[in-house]
C-alpha cells in the first residue's frame, strides 16, 4: 500500500467525501453568492470531517452492509453524505433564527393594519 498506514488512507477518504460532498451540494442548488458559496463549502467539509465516520456507520448499519465495507469506505460515504447535508441544516437553522416562513424579518417590514 505505498507505504501509506490505515490512519493515512481513512484521511484521505475523509478529506476526498467531504470536498465532493460540498461540491456536489454547491451544484445542486447554487448559492446566491461568493460569500454564501464559500461558507456552504467550508461548513460542508468541516462536517464532513467531524461527522464523517460515525455518519458512514450508520448508513452502513441501516443498509445491512456493514459487515461488507472496508473503513475507507465507510469513512468516505459518511463523510460525502454529512458534507451534503450540511447545507441544508444550515438552511433550516438560519430560518428557524429568521422567524421561519411567514413571519416578517424585520419589524419595519409588519403589516401594521392588523
Amino acid at each position: 500500500m505505498n507505504g501509506l498506514t490505515e490512519a493515512t488512507w481513512l484521511w484521505l477518504a475523509k478529506a476526498t467525501g467531504a470536498v465532493v460532498g460540498s461540491a456536489i451540494s454547491l451544484a445542486y442548488l447554487l448559492p446566491s453568492g461568493r460569500r454564501e458559496a464559500a461558507v456552504r463549502f467550508a461548513v460542508g467539509v468541516a462536517c464532513g470531517f467531524v461527522f464523517g465516520g460515525t455518519a458512514g456507520l450508520k448508513i452502513a448499519t441501516e443498509l445491512g452492509i456493514a459487515g461488507r465495507l472496508a473503513p475507507g469506505e465507510l469513512v468516505l460515504m459518511g463523510s460525502a453524505a454529512a458534507s451534503l447535508c450540511a447545507w441544508s441544516a444550515i438552511g433550516f437553522v438560519m430560518r428557524l433564527l429568521s422567524g421561519g416562513p411567514g413571519r416578517p424579518r424585520h419589524p419595519e417590514t409588519r403589516d401594521e393594519t392588523r
